[in-house]
């Protein structure tokens, strides 16, 4: 058919409108046949790239303008420790007290024949720094004679007159006093008749306000 007649029979603008339709087509079956080759790997690439896009978390906006808190674990608070009170120096010529003096008692013997009177020597020792004072009289150093649970002689039973004796006690220089037991029972009737110790065995302690002698074991014969 001539190109010339065609156009002339169903104009110029159905001409140019039947091209134009023509190429869409043919540039849609481009498109199709285009998409069908790239298609083949699709699929697997989108599920991969959606895989890996899973596995990177997307930081949550909220949580990113709040402001980071460390907690940190309280520990109990240890009770601060009272400093002592340094101990005030002792002056000389105060009051002894027992830490700083030693007493001790030694018996002359320890078998006693009949008419023989047990004797023993005292001694306090003031081991402080400086001199200090301290009553040593009957009551105050008490020595006690005893056989068993029983109770025989007591210093400190019917003393007359003024029985405290204040006493200076040097640094090292000790109270010496010797004691004599008459080997008569005492107690507190001090009028009545004293009764004689009977033979036997016998234990001497003395004491002192804070402080205890060794025991001194003799025997009466």
């Amino acid at each position: 058919m001539d190109p010339d007649t065609f156009r002339g029979d169903v104009g110029a603008d159905v001409y140019w409108r039947r091209r134009i339709a023509a190429l869409v087509g043919v540039l849609v079956v481009v498109a199709v046949v285009a998409w069908a080759c790239s298609s083949t790997g699709g699929p697997d690439d989108v599920r991969e790239r959606s895989t890996s896009a899973a596995g990177q978390q997307t930081p949550d906006p909220l949580t990113a303008v709040l402001p980071t808190m460390t907690v940190v674990p309280s520990t109990s608070a240890s009770p601060t420790p009272t400093p002592k009170a340094a101990a005030r120096p002792r002056r000389p010529g105060e009051a002894c007290v027992s830490p700083q003096l030693v007493l001790s008692m030694e018996g002359k013997g320890t078998i006693y024949p009949a008419g023989v009177q047990p004797r023993f020597v005292l001694t306090l020792v003031n081991v402080g720094k400086v001199m200090c004072t301290t009553d040593v009289g009957p009551r105050a150093m008490e020595m006690r004679i005893t056989s068993g649970n029983d109770r025989v002689w007591s210093s400190s039973d019917c003393v007359g007159g003024d029985a405290v004796k204040i006493r200076e006690l040097d640094r090292g220089i000790p109270y010496v006093r010797e004691l004599v037991w008459d080997r008569r029972r005492s107690g507190g009737d001090c009028t009545a008749d004293r009764a004689a110790a009977l033979p036997g065995t016998y234990v001497a302690v003395v004491h002192a306000p804070g402080l205890k002698s060794r025991k001194a074991v003799f025997h009466l014969r």
